[in-house]
């Protein structure tokens, strides 16, 4: 038996930022702008709702967890006016491609980059999905064929299984919505990051940061608590587990080879990110130094 739990939050290091490529590389902004949608944001929220056809506001901010309702209802609806979800599926698979051809910049990564989609294709194939609604909507669309765009889709439907397990942990944790955002933007993120990335308002991140100074998890000055720390360890910890029974068939060398497929483009893929953005990566796993 491995550690799976611990794999798992290992190679989410991994496949997180190349599936951020889509949102934050030039190429991925471009294609959803040649498909007829202008703005980070209508292309943001066109490209990962539309696994699930045109969605409204309403489930969209509860399965995104973390925006402001209004900031969502700005976009939602109103985009499907202006682009059909599979148009917005093939607008990120493309754009997402593209950036990660620039970012490989070597024609020999293709058999790689090939044998590292067929593997996270087959983690896809065992992720629980019955609760992840995210997760289950990317794992149904028809697999692609070119191998960049595979590798793109499977680590999109893994990070969104895995965020899924998330926002039930918060859930459980009372930390739904705004707290954790107003909890990150303390401990490690920024306020002046997290706030206009996720739309809040000033008075509603205010009245937020009292409730968690009333709950302890905030001290006075606004600072994390080691109670704090607590509740955001135990949720972590909660959302490795529940990502983790993909990996579990996975013996550790079959894992690293896989890891050390992923390494370069996921190392090319973190250095292209801004230097700060609201997602709030963790340090990269190096599979080349041994076990998570």
């Amino acid at each position: 038996m491995i550690d799976a739990p611990s794999y798992a939050r290992a190679m989410w290091t991994l496949y997180e930022p190349i599936h951020a490529m889509t949102y934050f590389a030039p190429e991925g902004r471009a294609a959803f702008e040649d498909a007829g949608l202008r703005g980070f944001w209508r292309g943001y929220f066109a490209g990962r709702a539309a696994p699930l056809g045109s969605i409204g506001s309403a489930p969209v901010i509860a399965l995104f967890n973390g925006f402001a309702p209004s900031m969502v209802q700005r976009a939602l609806p109103a985009v499907w006016s202006m682009i059909e979800p599979a148009a917005a599926l093939d607008a990120r698979a493309v754009g997402a491609a593209a950036a990660l051809r620039r970012l490989a910049a070597d024609p020999a990564t293709d058999a790689v980059v090939d044998r590292a989609a067929a593997t996270l294709e087959d983690a896809v194939a065992r992720l629980e999905l019955p609760g992840r609604p995210l997760g289950a909507a990317n794992a149904d669309l028809p697999r692609r064929d070119d191998p960049y765009e595979r590798l793109w889709q499977a680590t999109a439907t893994l990070r969104e299984q895995r965020g899924d397990g998330h926002v039930a942990a918060l859930v459980a944790a009372g930390l739904a919505g705004l707290p954790m955002i107003v909890l990150r933007g303390a401990l490690d993120i920024g306020r002046d990051q997290l706030q206009p990335a996720r739309g809040w308002t000033d008075d509603e991140w205010n009245a937020a940061t009292e409730d968690l100074v009333a709950g302890g998890l905030l001290d006075r000055a606004g600072r994390v608590t080691e109670a704090g720390r607590q509740r955001i360890t135990e949720v972590e910890q909660a959302t490795d587990a529940a990502a983790a029974h993909a990996w579990a068939p996975f013996s550790p060398d079959e894992i690293t080879l896989v890891a050390l497929d992923l390494w370069p483009l996921a190392q090319a893929s973190m250095a292209a990110l801004p230097e700060r953005t609201p997602i709030g990566l963790s340090a990269q796993w190096n599979p080349s130094t041994g076990p998570p």
